[in-house]
């Protein structure tokens, strides 16, 4: 890790206090990025730092075993790529929703990319999950499972040009849990929340060529009734 060190503080470009980072090797390349509301915030800041050492960290180890395995076939090697690029969502008093992707590239036919969501506490200053300020997983699945799915398929139909059977065996025809995807939380009052996002990567609810979805519902009462009521107050309904 210390190696890393001299290579982070002369590629990054910091415009105090958001940062970017921007690394270009032989072997791979890497960059990371994180908005000046994240920054302002000490502890979410030395964690989004710490997250990106790791990235780097762990794009150079696999770039070394990559050119390794390729010598051993006498095959080439192209370069890996990895980054990260994390937007404010919303921020309310006590809160800072944050949405990402992270990209990456390690050999094969295409690169490979996922949604990624941070929900931080700047009362409690730390990190939760979106679910954590429901009663449950299932609790908060159930609340918005079905205005999901329908919205899910709506964009699906559109996407491939087709309606989706609603007998169909094909996996990439069926619903999928919203609360196993990245869960951002939006508002319309800059005050309480009022909207719930699901981002879905390639794979998740279709195949790579759908790209990516995005689902976004108001908060409605069967929401509200799902939240832990020491969070209630942060909530609103959706209009």
């Amino acid at each position: 890790m210390k190696a890393l060190l001299p290579i982070l503080a002369a590629a990054a470009a910091i415009a105090p206090p958001g940062r970017q980072i921007e690394v270009k090797t032989k072997t791979y390349e890497f960059s990371y990025s994180y908005p000046a509301a994240a920054g302002r915030i000490p502890a979410l800041k030395a964690w989004l730092d710490k997250d990106a050492a790791k990235q780097q960290a762990d794009i150079a180890a696999s770039a070394r075993q990559g050119v390794a395995a390729a010598k051993d076939v006498g095959g080439s090697f192209n370069g890996y790529d990895s980054s990260t690029d994390w937007q404010v969502v919303t921020e309310l008093p006590g809160w800072l929703s944050l949405s990402g992707t992270y990209g990456d590239y390690t050999g094969g036919a295409h690169p490979n990319h996922n949604p990624i969501a941070l929900l931080w506490d700047k009362t409690q200053n730390r990190r939760v999950e979106a679910s954590d300020l429901f009663t449950s997983k299932a609790a908060l699945t159930a609340a918005i499972r079905k205005p999901f799915c329908a919205a899910l398929d709506k964009q699906r139909e559109t996407v491939r040009g087709q309606p989706i059977d609603p007998k169909s065996k094909d996996p990439f025809d069926a619903c999928i849990d919203p609360v196993g995807e990245a869960v951002i939380f939006g508002s319309a009052d800059h005050v309480h929340f009022t909207r719930i996002g699901v981002l879905i990567g390639p794979y998740e609810a279709g195949p790579y060529s759908d790209g990516d979805y995005e689902v976004t519902l108001p908060v409605t009462p069967a929401v509200l009734a799902a939240v832990r009521p020491e969070h209630r107050a942060v909530f609103s309904l959706g209009r």
